[in-house]
């Protein structure tokens, strides 16, 4: 028997205090699968413009973190119990 249960996933990225307001929103919005274009439409910039955002942004450094928190559901009840035990 397999538990599937409910996940949430939270993005963190660390050292954004390195970054600009307008680096933020681009490295938020690529980091979570966004093109260029999506990203440069969703901020009313220019795709050059969120290029060269990101690639500043990059050059700061900074990390992406996915917290994931609840049951993923790799286990089954019987592997669970027996961690348990």
């Amino acid at each position: 028997m397999w538990i599937i249960g409910v996940i949430s996933l939270q993005i963190e990225i660390r050292g954004v205090e390195k970054l600009s307001f307008r680096e933020r929103q681009v490295v938020m919005l690529k980091e979570m699968g966004h093109s260029n274009e999506q990203v440069a439409q969703k901020l009313r910039l220019s795709g050059s413009t969120v290029a060269t955002l990101f690639n500043r942004a990059r050059n700061k450094g900074y990390e992406v973190v996915i917290v994931v928190r609840g049951n993923l559901g790799i286990f089954s009840v019987d592997e669970e119990e027996e961690r348990e035990s």
